[in-house]
């Protein structure tokens, strides 16, 4: 299974949003899936919250928001049929911005 890692920025909207959740912390998830669609449709399934937070109306990835796959930054014009392996890791993190 891969493992996705929610950074401590969407632990705290998890815990103020969508119920118990380990806020302030970074959490591990092991879920199942082909694909990073399949990925994210097990991990919105737990949390259905999150994907308003996550994607847009359109589906695609919002801009606050960043995903690393095995350590590199996934563009937000990418696609989510991604295929991955049992060893792959997603981080999900709110992304910095300012000016």
């Amino acid at each position: 299974m891969a493992q996705m890692i929610l950074a401590p920025a969407i632990t705290r909207w998890l815990a103020e949003h969508s119920g118990p959740a380990p806020a302030g912390s970074e959490w591990r998830l092991a879920l199942s899936g082909a694909t990073l669609a399949d990925v994210l449709a097990a991990l919105f399934e737990c949390y259905p919250g999150l994907r308003g937070y996550v994607l847009d109306e359109r589906g695609v990835l919002r801009h606050h928001v960043v995903l690393f796959i095995d350590g590199r930054a996934l563009p937000h014009s990418h696609d989510f049929g991604l295929a991955l392996s049992e060893a792959s890791e997603i981080y999900l993190a709110q992304a910095l911005s300012g000016g």
